[in-house]
């Protein structure tokens, strides 16, 4: 089996993404990394699954929410997923503006790629800019977020993959 490389298949090209295919697959991917954080830090770690959410809401309610209770709260919650969410479906347009125009989404193999490559994007992004605005976050830099970040990123992309339409009037 010969492997060829073909450097005019992934040029530029006008293409839009398919943004429902793209806010959709941000907001699973969002709900996925979420669930996994909270059950790594109950089962895993024997913290409370509770503290990124507060983290999170932190960011809309200040930080005085993040306080000394460390328990469930609906109004924290509410808008800790709310924030996730958001930010989940922004971060997956961003990558269908990255994927689509440069034929990114051609394969799933090429894909999981790139979404693996944004999520450390995510990452450093998160966790050395925003941070500096958040400080809070800077306590929990590491191989964990790192990890959560790429799990964001290979299921956006592989959501997007799935879930895209090819535009009318395209060859995809």
């Amino acid at each position: 089996m010969e492997l060829r490389l073909h450097p005019s298949s992934h040029h530029w090209q006008r293409r839009s993404p398919d943004w429902a295919a793209a806010a959709v697959a941000g907001f699973a991917a969002g709900a996925l990394v979420m669930v996994v954080e909270m059950l790594w830090s109950t089962f895993v770690q024997g913290a409370s699954p509770w503290a990124l959410p507060r983290m999170v809401a932190a960011i809309g309610l200040g930080p005085a929410t993040l306080g000394t209770d460390s328990g469930f709260s609906a109004p924290v919650l509410g808008t800790a997923l709310a924030i996730h969410y958001g930010l989940g479906i922004v971060f997956a347009l961003v990558l269908a503006v990255i994927m689509a125009p440069f034929r990114l989404d051609s394969s799933v193999g090429l894909a999981l790629l790139v979404g693996t490559l944004f999520g450390v994007a995510i990452y450093l992004f998160d966790f050395y800019v925003m941070a500096r605005a958040f400080t809070w976050f800077r306590e929990v830099r590491g191989g964990g977020m790192l990890m959560l970040h790429v799990i964001f990123g290979l299921s956006a992309a592989a959501l997007y993959w799935k879930l895209e339409r090819p535009a009318a009037g395209s060859s995809a």
